[in-house]
């Protein structure tokens, strides 16, 4: 009992927020924290390396940008109808904020939490998108976007029509309206909840992995996370991919 004992608190013990407040306005600040820092260096760094462009021979970096940029662009290009400029930064930022807090799952899960340790941090979690209060956050973003795309285009008076009309005729404006909100509702839960499922997910492996014995963490350890390179790069180009689709049929007249 006691070796389980233990084996259930290493686990509930990283699961752990650092944590101010209580219920609904508690704050995650590890999670608040560790996601600024990430934004912060995608804001700087891209900064730095538009700074320093040259129309000679560029540098790694500028060509990783300028990769990138190629990147976002062809996908707005060949997904987003509009003609909205926010859209292709938009795009972007999403791709490499979400890809860098999921990257945060690659690091050694009691690497954080002993350092945060040294500093009376008795729980520290490193990747911001396993929590579902971020997912959740970012995809209530891109509901407002939504929201805002549809006036933008529509106005209200064509938003209202399109919500009661359509697809069943004004006879049924009632089941046409509920079929709407239900549709609006499930695309950002749908966009957090697939996030931080999967994040979570891969997280809770590391940390069982890391219950093992040495001698075969490692091993098991580096191919999970060869594997899980591929899934913070997906989860994070889904992210994008269904943000940039919500906000075309937004601005659609369907």
């Amino acid at each position: 009992m006691s070796s389980e004992s233990a084996l259930t608190e290493y686990i509930s013990h990283h699961l752990h927020h650092w944590t101010i407040g209580d219920g609904f306005w508690s704050l995650h600040l590890d999670t608040l924290i560790f996601s600024w820092i990430l934004g912060t260096v995608f804001l700087l760094g891209f900064y730095w390396i538009a700074k320093h462009a040259t129309a000679d021979v560029p540098s790694g970096w500028q060509n990783f940008a300028e990769m990138m940029l190629e990147f976002a662009s062809k996908l707005v290009t060949d997904t987003y109808h509009g003609k909205s400029a926010l859209i292709a930064p938009l795009a972007l930022t999403i791709f490499i904020w979400v890809f860098l807090m999921n990257a945060m799952d690659l690091l050694p899960v009691d690497l954080l939490p002993l350092l945060g340790g040294f500093i009376g941090l008795h729980y520290l979690r490193a990747v911001p998108t396993a929590d579902p209060n971020l997912t959740l956050g970012l995809s209530l973003s891109v509901f407002l976007l939504i929201i805002w795309f549809n006036l933008s285009s529509k106005g209200i008076k064509g938003l209202l029509v399109e919500m009661t009309c359509r697809p069943f005729g004004v006879w049924l404006w009632p089941l046409n309206l509920f079929l709407r909100i239900i549709e609006e509702l499930a695309k950002p839960l749908s966009l957090g909840l697939r996030l931080f499922g999967n994040l979570y997910a891969g997280e809770l492996i590391f940390i069982l992995i890391a219950l093992l014995p040495w001698a075969t963490q490692w091993p098991l350890g580096v191919a999970w996370a060869i594997f899980h390179v591929l899934i913070i790069t997906i989860q994070a180009f889904i992210f994008m991919m269904l943000t940039i689709v919500y906000l075309s049929l937004a601005e659609d007249s369907h």
